[in-house]
This record gives C-alpha cells, sequence and structure tokens, in this order.
C-alpha cells in the first residue's frame, strides 16, 4: 500500500483551516489599522504645522500692531499704552520651612509644592492678592511667547487620567485637550500665551513644571530678600525670563 499517496490526499483539518482564516483576518485588520494609524499621522501633522503658522502669523501682527502704535504715538505726541498684562509665570524659590498656614495653602491652589515648581496664573483681582500674600517665597512676572515654547517642549508633562505624562507629540495634547479645540502644542501654548477661552482647561492639563537649580544657584544673602533689593522673591516683570532660561 502507497503511504506517500494517502499523505498527498490528506486533507487540511477544518480547524486548521479556520484558524489560518482567523489569522489571515488578524493581519489584515492590523494591516488596514496601520495604514489608517499612518494616514490619520500624516493629517495630523499637517493640521499641526498649518495651526503653528496661523499662531505665529498671529503673534507677529500683534507684535507689529503694537510697534505700530508706540511709534505713531511718539510721532503725534502722546502716549501708547499696552494692554495689561492677563499672564505671569510663578517659580517657587523657597522650600517649606517657615512658611505660614495662609501662603501654604496658595501655594497649593497655584500648585507649587515643591521648591523649583513653576506655573501659570491668570492675572485677576483675587489672584494679584494672592500673589501678594505668597511673595516672599515665590517669584514671578511676564513670560514671553518662546519662554512658554521651551518650558512645554523641555518640560512639559501633561496629565492624561490623573497620570504625568510627556509631551512627546501633540497625541498627549488631542487626547487630553481636543474636546476644547486644542489639537496640538502650538495650540496649547496659544491659548497659555493669549490666556484663551480654554486657559483653565489648558492650565489644569499641564502638569506644574518642575525646574532645576538655576546656573550658579541663588545667592544664600539675598534669596530671602525682594527682588527690588537685590533679592530673587517677588515680581520681577520681563525679567522672570532670564531666570527661566537658566532653570530649563
Amino acid at each position: 500500500h502507497n503511504t506517500t499517496q494517502d499523505k498527498t490526499t490528506m486533507k487540511t483539518p477544518e480547524s486548521v483551516l479556520k484558524k489560518q482564516a482567523t489569522q489571515k483576518k488578524l493581519a489584515d485588520a492590523a494591516a488596514a489599522a496601520a495604514k489608517e494609524a499612518a494616514a490619520k499621522a500624516a493629517e495630523d501633522v499637517k493640521k499641526s504645522l498649518a495651526s503653528a503658522e496661523a499662531h505665529e502669523a498671529a503673534y507677529q501682527a500683534a507684535q507689529k500692531a503694537s510697534i505700530d502704535n508706540r511709534r505713531k504715538a511718539k510721532i503725534e505726541g502722546g502716549f501708547y499704552v499696552p494692554a495689561e498684562p492677563k499672564l505671569v509665570l510663578v517659580v517657587r524659590v523657597r522650600g517649606t520651612i517657615g512658611v505660614s498656614p495662609k501662603a501654604k495653602k496658595v501655594m497649593q491652589l497655584f500648585r507649587l509644592r515643591q521648591l523649583h515648581n513653576a506655573s501659570f496664573v491668570k492675572l485677576n483681582e483675587a489672584t494679584i492678592r494672592m500673589l501678594r500674600l505668597i511673595e516672599p517665597y515665590v517669584t514671578y512676572g511676564y513670560p514671553t511667547r518662546s519662554t512658554i515654547q521651551k518650558l512645554v517642549w523641555k518640560r512639559g508633562f501633561g496629565k492624561l487620567a490623573k497620570q504625568r505624562i510627556p509631551i512627546a507629540d501633540n497625541t498627549v495634547v488631542q487626547e487630553g485637550l481636543g474636546k476644547y479645540g486644542i489639537e496640538c502644542t502650538a495650540d496649547l501654548i496659544n491659548e497659555i500665551y493669549t490666556v484663551g477661552p480654554h486657559f483653565k482647561q489648558a492650565n489644569n492639563f499641564l502638569w506644574p513644571f518642575k525646574l532645576s537649580n538655576p546656573t550658579g544657584g541663588f545667592s544664600r544673602k539675598t534669596k530671602m530678600l525682594h527682588f527690588m533689593e537685590g533679592g530673587e522673591a517677588g515680581a520681577r516683570g520681563e525679567e522672570i525670563n532670564k531666570l527661566i532660561a537658566k532653570m530649563i
């Protein structure tokens, strides 16, 4: 009896055929999903580049308008009063020893629980009062758009499902803030810088920044003094940008 012939005419078992069909289905589905994901990623990149360009154009137009108004006022012998800043960046420059309970509460509200933590605060009457209260323990000022960009790119972490997730790409922003129309890091930076309609959600999504000791450190002698007295604490206006550059 010829066994080789029997072997060739043997049918592939039904279970094996089913398994092969299932595997092919899974492979096809995975390939389709990968293709779709690649297309979406390409589309997202296109969208975020367009977003970044639009924000950049708006920023440049605002800068130009400000310069033009200043020049016009000079020619006409008047004064140009720029818009009041709406945003400050607050950095904690002192530890936890000797902090009054009231100041401690305010720093918790501003999410400045540790030394060298930094967060954005929208300026209004209430927050200005709070800042005065914690002035000995923090320094703050008006961040430029460039400073906000560097913070988000280099030290930015988002809050997703209560987890601290690095903002390595736009998907993190999309997942956390997409429902507010904030789809990419350019949108996030713009929302913070312009104190947009969804500033609160954007700021809450951002984890407080953990900064390093500034290069060269703070002087022990002057650290406790107010910035105006040659120290580190309190309001320092535009000078905050130089400090942040040393702490990123």
